[in-house]
């Protein structure tokens, strides 16, 4: 039998091509500032780590569908952070291993085989979801735009939104978000929203896209993807779930039971005890709040121009010039960006600065931009 390579038939690593720049900004006498990924520095708050601990006894197998008091967390989270009525009819949730396995294998537990819709400006893992299952992606943000000639409706089977975006930052308004779900509906077509940013707005106003004001209450062939990987500091600790359409999340719960894709115990006791405390998720927020006024000001001043940002933990920026030009640029002051290569195409002038970093850090980026 020939080995199997499915690795081959990935884009490359992004972030192994980082290196060289990674290695001149280490460089810097002061210390290497890494802006470049979204991974959380701040402690996760205590009442989360005591419900972690108390739970470590447990010893036997933990549900797919996570414990009761799970689910009834995430249904509170969701009525209380945005406003998304309980309603066992329409609205069904399930907790992941985190959202980036859930949404890299999404399209093959969908049984995606044709077409799959992910943003202009994407996040790379929806593209490899797609690959891994087999489908074809296309980037599209207005899906009623494609050339029907080259692309067939009727083949598509998933269409990804990202509001507000990783990396850009932009957020897809109410009106948006209907379009895009009454297309889909014209085609039976199955919307899957990652809303992993959605508690971190500073301009404006985001939706859910199983808002009363998107969907009046209709979640057919509509999933939400939320994380608490950023506004809880639980990246480590692998939480997310899905939630929306009952027969879709039916039928991933039955999949995902027979891949043994299960949250560990003790972890789903942390989930409950973050998704009942607001006041640390609003102190993170404070956090990042405060860190994203600096470096935004600071960006500025140094003469780059901000694009999007509205909502997330990234500023989106440019100078009009290649972006590992810029990325070089940052190296140079000991910064670590992430160059817009990474998410498609059409962004190669720009580059993502994360604002996960200590308030030190952020202090250091400040000063070193300051620096003509």
């Amino acid at each position: 039998m020939a080995r199997i390579t499915l690795s081959s038939t990935l884009p490359d690593f992004p972030w192994n091509l980082l290196e060289p720049a990674k290695r001149k900004a280490g460089a810097h006498p002061d210390g290497l500032v890494n802006l470049s990924v979204g991974s959380p520095v701040d402690a996760v708050a205590p009442g989360i780590q005591l419900a972690l601990a108390e739970a470590g006894a447990y010893p036997g197998y933990p549900q797919t569908i996570g414990t009761a008091a799970l689910r009834d967390a995430i249904v509170a989270s969701l009525e209380r952070r945005y406003h998304i009525p309980r309603n066992d009819e329409t609205t069904a949730v399930l907790p992941v291993i985190g959202t980036k396995e859930a949404i890299a294998w999404l399209p093959t537990l969908l049984g995606c085989r044709g077409t799959v819709i992910i943003p202009e400006i994407a996040y790379p893992t929806y593209e490899v979801g797609v690959l891994l299952a087999g489908a074809t992606p296309v980037r599209s943000d207005a899906p009623w735009e494609l050339d029907e000639e080259s692309i067939n409706p009727d083949d598509i089977d998933l269409i990804f939104l990202n509001s507000p975006a990783n990396p850009t930052g932009k957020i897809l308004d109410a009106a948006h978000l209907r379009k895009v779900i009454d297309w889909a509906r014209d085609h039976d077509v199955i919307v899957a929203s990652d809303e992993c940013y959605l508690g971190l707005v500073w301009e404006g106003e985001a939706q859910s896209i199983l808002s009363p004001e998107v969907t009046t209450g209709d979640h057919r062939n509509l999933l939400a993807i939320h994380s608490l990987s950023k506004t809880s500091n639980l990246a480590s600790y692998r939480v997310g779930f899905l939630a929306g359409d009952p027969a879709i999340i039916a039928e991933l719960t039955e999949l995902r039971k027979h891949a043994g894709l299960m949250v560990p115990y003790p972890i789903q006791a942390a989930f409950v005890a973050a998704l009942q405390d607001d006041d640390q998720e609003a102190l993170q927020r404070l956090r990042y709040a405060q860190r994203r006024v600096r470096l935004l000001k600071a960006v500025i001043e140094a003469g780059f121009t901000v694009v999007n940002s509205e909502g997330g933990l990234y500023l989106w920026v440019t100078r009009d010039e290649d972006c590992w030009a810029t990325v070089d640029w940052f190296a140079e002051r000991g910064i670590l960006v992430a160059p817009g290569e990474f998410y498609g195409p059409t962004s190669r002038t720009f580059v993502r600065l994360a604002l996960t970093e200590t308030d030190e850090n952020i202090d250091k980026c400040v000063r070193r931009l300051a620096k003509k």
